[in-house]
């Protein structure tokens, strides 16, 4: 039997933050929350956004019954990073830093690496 892997990925963008549960390679849910233009303008930087993203994401995986406890990892899209070699990356202090600051430009991708890790350690992944 297939060890059963739960996975949330995290996608900010622009106006939207997307996100999906996977069992291994089975999409469960995928959503995508709108934000009003006018609300994300009212951010002067993007981090700035951070805490009104992670609340709406917990509030979403509440609101569809997601028990947090069966999460293997939290994964994130995108972001403005140094140039590296395509791939999956572990989160790191370096790499929170340089999207934290936009080193290669901001963009709401920018919050993702974050988003993930902000929320995996708080469950303990």
């Amino acid at each position: 039997m297939e060890k059963m892997y739960t996975f949330l990925i995290i996608n900010p963008g622009s106006t939207s933050t997307k996100i999906s549960i996977f069992e291994n390679d089975k999409e469960i849910i995928t959503e995508t929350i709108r934000h009003s233009t006018e609300k994300i303008n009212s951010y002067k930087e993007i981090y700035d956004q951070f805490d009104f993203r992670k609340e709406l994401i917990m509030k979403t995986l509440a609101d569809k019954n997601i028990n947090l406890s069966k999460l293997s990892a939290i994964i994130a899209r995108g972001g403005n990073m140094k140039p590296v070699v395509g791939g999956t990356y572990q989160v790191n202090e370096e790499m929170l830093k340089d999207l934290k600051i936009g080193v290669m430009g901001q963009h709401a991708s920018n919050l993702g690496g974050g988003l993930a890790y902000s929320i995996a350690t708080e469950l303990g992944l």
